[in-house]
């Protein structure tokens, strides 16, 4: 019995890491992540009165966006020469 037990345990583990790596890369969390990253930016921008604050708020949510695109880029390239 205690064997069945720890046989599930590790499945169960398997399955919240692979859900957790699958997250980790999924456009719904980038998404996410640069619509906050955006509301927060333009809030920012207009709170000091910045020019344009919606407009330039599209630059750290699109350095963010561009970062998300070039780092699995750069792991395989790593990866590959370790």
């Amino acid at each position: 019995m205690d064997f069945d037990k720890e046989v599930a345990d590790i499945h169960a583990r398997n399955r919240r890491v692979e859900m957790d790596k699958a997250w980790e890369v999924s456009w719904t969390r980038r998404v996410f992540i640069a619509a906050i990253t955006y509301c927060l930016a333009g809030v920012w921008l207009i709170l000091i009165e910045a020019n344009n604050p919606w407009l330039n708020a599209f630059v750290p949510t699109g350095g963010y966006l561009l970062s998300t695109l070039t780092l699995p880029i750069l792991k395989n390239f790593w990866a590959k020469n370790k």
